[in-house]
């Protein structure tokens, strides 16, 4: 350490324990150090550049900020407006002559006067977790942070549409973080499965990731801020969710199938609709391109209905027989207005135009066009109030958002949904739906999902998408989709199927193609039919289990998909891992991504595994050999983890065709405590966010002595949904009595037909069961000997 940094430390100490008089007057020796509860739970640390704050703001997040005097500045997009600044629980603050010392029940950071450094440590632990040797670089704009040597890091950045993104999760070397172009996810975030991130309030940043040191410079605040973060995986997501905002939960219907077109009018868009309900096949919302737009033309073209192609449109006609049908209707929005049009003349009045950009013709009209400024105040109230009156009020109720990635602004898109969610949530209390084509950390706030470009067809294609979609979680961005089939080209009959199968299993499960391309399934023959329509009807018998993941995202910053990382950080063999994934906490997926595969490899994390289509039973931590149907594309490698919750309904046309009175619930209980929240709502508004939801904890165990316990706590939230019964499947036990319950029926068509609570035993493709019939709305134990 040189004298002049070591003159800095002490220099930045004194003046800390100055600004506190009674903590200086009284300062013990190191042996006796002085303990006092602050409600800042922090310091403020004053020195000759400025002030350098430390505040415990979460029990396992500390913010440190530097302010240079005079250039303190607002927060970031990235940030939620509304962050409470200290909800860290019981904190201390302790200060003697050697060091200041905060801790919290999750971590103990110290400050450390003779040597300079900033150590952050998980209480009883001998290593720090991370470290800060250079301090003074804070008034250089640059932030140092050191950690073990080879942790492996994630986060910063995704991939765009047409990047060659290998089969890449770690991130090495010199990362930008950005929006970016097409599809990319991106976050000023850097995360570990060690056990820590960064998160920097900046928009964009430059990081430099060493093997035991990361760096970030090129901020955009000259006031650096940035929160060091401790936890496994979500623990860690659950921090950044309360730092940059908590995702509102979409529509219910968007759990579902949406099938998107380029070429249509409302014809074929009837007849499309009447085939799928024909057929059987479950879909919630069609999503049109630029069809359905009058657009180029005066008079508000932008954002109204074209009356050639959709004479039902204006009138609000054609979403009210669609919505008869249990469709919902959105469509695409463009930041992009034609100048010679009353929208185009309102913005060059008004200056709402990108700064520099140049007129030029649009692609589709023809016509003259520039691109608004989103991160205008002015733009995002009038665009998102003429959307509301030119589109949401006459049947377009969600929004598909594209091309906001050219103009190079991080924050362009962000603000795009922004406009449009501020508008509705002003207008009405029905929920915002979005699907965008770049991410920025901090747009989930904004129902923001995110799509992954205008991709090509093919095998190589769709199997790229996995690590596109496991590396936009890995920033936040976990309500993600795709163009399934791909945007450019014709999909072969197999390669349809087996993304079908594949983007069942995503969270936005959406079909797209170029203009004049059918993505419906019955285009692709009678084998590709069987299988998506299959696909598609799993993930409707699914959806409780969907709906559950949407609401933890919403209250805990983790989704419904997550990387085998998140849930196995210490197995080296899943750090790069992006040929299976979490279908949330109880199910593995690895789809069919090569075409005529006949074998395919998966490795299984540790724990018990069961085959959800064939039962087969395999141990985890070793790799499985499957065969594949290359014949009829019938089968998706679908797994259930021992431990299991999974709660199913009957298969609908569409979300909520019908009430739900009984819900199934399968369950294969493992030696170790598991739970699940079943979670439900009225689907549509926010009365959740006014407590108005069902949420019911189930907890199941299989005890030493060999019996099986299964638990429902008393349901909290003010709404009544149609379930009166869960069907409990007990997997794996034939009981010979059930303590809670008394009546036993013959067999399960008995106990089906009764009113009543009951059991009865059995089995089905995974062995020996017992089917418990359990009343719901109130609390609940039952065991199983």
């Amino acid at each position: 350490m040189t004298h002049a940094f070591r003159s800095f430390c002490s220099a930045l100490l004194i003046g800390a324990l100055a600004s506190h008089p009674a903590a200086a007057a009284h300062a013990p020796p190191p042996s006796a150090i002085a303990t006092a509860k602050h409600r800042t739970h922090g310091v403020d640390l004053p020195m000759s550049q400025g002030t350098l704050s430390l505040q415990l703001i979460r029990a396992n997040v500390l913010r440190v900020h530097f302010a240079p005097e005079g250039k303190r500045t607002p927060p970031t997009l990235v940030m939620a407006p509304d962050t409470s600044d200290s909800d860290a629980g019981p904190t201390q603050v302790y200060r003697s002559k050697r060091e200041v010392v905060l801790r919290s029940t999750q971590l103990q950071v110290v400050l450390d006067r003779v040597h300079g450094t900033l150590t952050v440590r998980l209480p009883g632990a001998t290593q720090p977790l991370l470290t800060q040797t250079d301090l003074g670089a804070l008034a250089r704009g640059r932030i140092a942070v050191g950690f073990a040597a080879g942790a492996p890091l994630y986060g910063i950045g995704s991939f765009d549409a047409f990047e060659n993104a290998g089969a890449d999760l770690l991130r090495t070397g010199t990362q930008i973080a950005k929006a970016g172009h097409q599809g990319h996810a991106g976050a000023p975030l850097v995360w570990s499965t060690d056990g820590f991130a960064v998160l920097v309030d900046s928009k964009g940043a430059s990081f430099d990731l060493g093997s035991d040191e990361l760096s970030v410079d090129k901020l955009s605040r000259p006031d650096a801020t940035y929160y060091l973060i401790a936890g496994e995986p979500k623990a860690i997501f659950a921090a950044v969710a309360d730092l940059s905002g908590h995702a509102q939960l979409f529509p219910k219907w968007a759990m579902g199938f949406t099938n998107s077109q380029w070429g249509i009018d409302q014809k074929e868009l009837l007849d499309i609709v009447r085939t799928y309900r024909t057929k059987h096949i479950p879909i919630d919302n069609f999503t049109l391109d630029f069809d359905w737009k009058a657009w180029g033309e005066d008079h508000y073209g932008e954002f109204r209905w074209n009356p050639v192609k959709f004479p039902d449109g204006p009138s609000g006609q054609l979403a009210k027989e669609l919505a008869a049908e249990g469709m919902q209707l959105t469509g695409i929005m463009k930041p992009r207005i034609h100048v010679d049009t009353v929208e185009g003349r309102y913005a060059t009045d008004h200056d709402l135009w990108v700064p520099g950009e140049k007129v030029s013709d649009d692609y589709f009209s023809h016509k003259p066009v520039k691109d608004v400024d989103f991160d205008l105040p002015l733009t995002r109230t009038w665009f998102g109030d003429l959307a509301m009156k030119y589109a949401f009020d006459q049947g377009i109720v969600g929004w598909w958002n594209d091309e906001a990635d050219e103009t190079g602004d991080d924050t362009q898109f962000l603000n795009m949904q922004r406009s449009l969610y501020d508008a509705q949530r002003k207008h009405t209390d029905v929920r915002v739906w979005s699907v965008n084509r770049n991410f920025w950390l901090g747009s989930q706030r904004y129902a923001y999902g995110l799509w992954s470009g205008d991709i090509e067809t093919g095998f190589a294609s769709m199997a790229g998408q996995r690590q596109r979609m496991l590396a936009s979680v890995d920033v936040g961005a976990m309500l993600w989709g795709m163009d399934t089939g791909g945007f450019k080209g014709h999909p072969s009959n197999e390669n349809y199927a087996r993304w079908m199968q594949f983007a069942a299993f995503v969270p936005i499960f959406r079909v797209h193609g170029v203009f004049g391309e059918k993505r419906q399934p019955w285009h692709y023959g009678d084998k590709a039919e069987r299988a998506a329509t299959a696909a598609i009807r799993l993930r409707y018998r699914l959806l409780p289990y969907v709906y559950a993941y949407a609401w933890q995202y919403h209250a805990h910053g983790v989704g419904l998909v997550r990387p085998l990382t998140f849930d196995w950080p210490h197995d080296p063999k899943v750090r790069n891992d992006v040929d299976a994934w979490m279908f949330g906490e109880s199910l593995l997926v690895s789809p069919v991504v090569q075409q005529g595969q006949t074998h395919k490899q998966i490795y299984l994390p540790a724990g018990a595994w069961t085959d959800w289509f064939t039962g087969k039973r395999y141990a985890g931590g070793q790799t499985v050999t499957l065969d594949v149907d290359s014949t009829n594309w019938s089968d998706i490698p679908l797994f259930i983890r021992q431990g299991a919750i999974i709660p199913t309904q009957p298969v609908m046309d569409y979300v909520d065709q019908h009430p739900v009175p009984t819900v199934s619930v399968d369950v294969f209980p493992a030696t170790h405590a598991t739970h699940f929240d079943y979670y439900d709502d009225d689907g549509r508004t926010y009365a959740y966010e006014r407590g108005v939801y069902y949420l019911q904890r189930m907890d199941t165990q299989r005890r030493a002595d060999g019996s099986v316990r299964f638990a429902l706590a008393a349901p909290t939230g003010s709404y009544a949904p149609a379930l009166r019964h869960y069907l409990v499947k007990i997997h794996g036990t034939a009981a010979h009595a059930v303590a809670g319950l008394s009546h036993r029926y013959a067999d399960l068509k008995a106990l089906r037909q009764a009113d009543g609570e009951g059991w009865a035993t059995g089995s089905d493709r995974y062995g020996p069961v017992t089917w418990i019939r359990m009343n719901a709305r109130h609390a609940q134990s039952i065991t199983l000997r």
